[in-house]
């Protein structure tokens, strides 16, 4: 009985997994086109990016709550370096 129970805990929690923000060290991308895509998956909407300083700079919005996220990216790898909450 308790595999059971875990097992259907388990399947119930995947679609929440696959909406999970990104996270410092996660790649999404080295172009605008692959990052808005790896962003969007990840549940990020109307993401904007700015160049500064050799790094890029991303801010989306959580679409499942509404929270406002800023990425530093690398340019040259991809990988998401810092992550905050932003304003």
């Amino acid at each position: 009985m308790k595999h059971t129970t875990l097992l259907a805990l388990t399947l119930a929690m995947t679609p929440l997994a696959a909406l999970a923000m990104p996270a410092v060290g996660d790649v999404i991308g080295t172009n605008p086109t692959d990052a808005v895509a790896a962003l969007t998956t990840a549940g990020c909407e109307g993401a904007v990016f700015e160049s500064e300083g050799g790094k890029i700079d991303a801010r989306c919005t959580d679409s499942a709550t509404g929270v406002v996220w800023e990425f530093t990216i690398d340019p040259k790898s991809g990988a998401i370096t810092d992550m905050k909450q932003g304003d």
